[in-house]
């Protein structure tokens, strides 16, 4: 573990920082202070903190937790969180689903599904009300499985915040920019970044460039790593060194506030006389974080065949099954394709897997047609999937040579567990009714009186 101590440093701009400070790295151990002196030295919890703050550790893994797991962070703040608490009231949870909520909501068939992009409303809509579930899977309250949400923002958060203590975001932006307020500081991603908000972080959402819409994971697991590389050894795939995380910044406003709070499935509100974004200083390993995907380094053969897709996971929620993601996230993005004498597109594959895939730009190589930025597929365990006919004619008769796949970046929210479909996805004017016949026209190839393909 690395610690840092920081008051903050700017990252070059092709680093996603802009006028923003971040710190650089996976897993570190950082402090930060807005105020120079507001940390304590060598101790958590003086008798009485500097500026008069209060001292207060949020626990992301039990006390106990082995030290290659265990996360926490010392905020010390302006007014304890137990002063932003208060009566909380139940609250309409709108198009939010939790598992195992959805299970029955839906009656749509076991079919693969794909939507074309959910519409941005033109009314007022705010991260509060605009997580939209399309899926959830597993079981949030034995902190297994997930969901995958559309977010639609049409207007900032203004006195008004959020917590999530069923699992951990991980917020794909898709087009324009989010910036989020957290209790550790402030990240801004555009679309081919992410934002990682683990579960219990205070945070709010405003717009910077327009009416924005993403795409959610919500991990009900165990917090999301870095994959092991194996034999790749110690570079490439998501580089620790690319991950950025928020130097302390803090609100000191006295004005009246809503917090809200997703708790087992449900949502509840409380109002408080302030902000709850005070933290002035803090130190620790638990903390909101941001990448940007166009820094992720793939690898892949370089002289025949296809790697299996697990090969692209930036990220990984494990499972208490050694090998078995409770999530993964994976993405598909620019790279060279070498292979000789090779299918190159994904093959047609069944798996264990139930896997949710999202377009953020550019032209997926496998499904050239209907499949669109913003739109959206579901491919449940053991449904066979791949190539529409239109990739695989073209993969299998062109010219082969070293070609790059540019401009593009689609990515996949992969579990364990089926993922149901909710009712408001189900119902969505979007869904394509006809999506599995892009493979109705594949053809039969099969010739027992010739054995050279032709």
């Amino acid at each position: 573990m690395t610690l840092q101590y920081v008051t903050g440093f700017v990252p070059t701009d092709d680093r996603g920082g802009g006028t923003l400070k971040y710190m650089s790295g996976f897993g570190n151990s950082f402090e930060t202070e807005a105020l120079a002196g507001a940390l304590p030295i060598g101790r958590n919890s003086p008798q009485k903190c500097n500026y008069g703050l209060y001292a207060e550790q949020l626990s992301g893994s039990p006390f106990t937790a082995p030290q290659a797991t265990n996360q926490r962070s010392w905020l010390y703040r302006i007014r304890p969180s137990v002063k932003h608490s208060g009566r909380y009231r139940r609250i309409d949870k709108g198009l939010t689903r939790t598992a195992p909520d959805a299970r029955n909501e839906s009656q749509l068939p076991i079919d693969q599904l794909r939507w074309d992009p959910t519409p941005i409303p033109a009314g007022p809509v705010t991260f509060a009300n605009g997580l939209w579930t399309v899926t959830t899977a597993g079981d949030s309250d034995t902190q297994v499985g997930m969901a995958a949400h559309v977010l639609v923002v049409t207007q900032s958060m203004t006195d008004e915040y959020f917590f999530n203590c069923d699992g951990e975001f991980l917020i794909v932006a898709q087009e324009n920019k989010l910036r989020f307020c957290t209790e550790f500081g402030i990240i801004e991603i555009e679309p081919g970044e992410i934002c990682v908000i683990p579960r219990g972080i205070v945070f709010k959402v405003e717009l910077v460039n327009g009416p924005a819409r993403a795409y959610v994971c919500e991990n009900y697991g165990g917090a999301f790593t870095v994959p092991d590389r194996g034999p790749i050894g110690a570079n490439c795939l998501a580089n620790s060194r690319d991950f950025l995380t928020p130097v302390a910044a803090y609100e000191d406003r006295e004005v009246p506030s809503t917090l809200y709070a997703k708790w087992g499935g449900e949502f509840y509100a409380a109002t408080i006389d302030q902000s709850p974004i005070d933290v002035v200083a803090w130190h620790g390993n638990y903390y909101p974080y941001k990448y940007d995907l166009r820094h992720f380094s793939p690898v892949g053969p370089i002289l025949f065949d296809h790697a299996d897709p697990s090969i692209f996971t930036v990220m990984t929620a494990p499972s208490e099954t050694p090998g078995t993601a409770n999530v993964d996230f994976v993405i598909f993005p620019e790279r060279w394709m070498v292979g000789e004498n090779t299918f190159r597109p994904p093959w047609y594959h069944r798996n264990l897997m139930s896997e949710f895939m999202g377009l953020i730009y550019g032209v997926y190589d496998a499904k050239p047609e209907g499949f669109v930025p913003g739109g959206m597929s579901l491919h449940n365990c053991m449904l066979p999937h791949g190539p529409d006919m239109t990739a695989f004619e073209h993969a299998s008769n062109v010219e082969l040579k070293p070609t790059k796949l540019t401009g593009t970046m689609a990515f996949m929210f992969e579990t364990r567990f089926p993922q149901r479909v909710t009712k408001w996805a189900s119902d969505l004017s979007t869904l394509q009714p006809n999506y599995t016949d892009c493979w109705k026209d594949l053809k039969k190839h099969f010739d027992p009186t010739r054995k050279d393909p032709k």
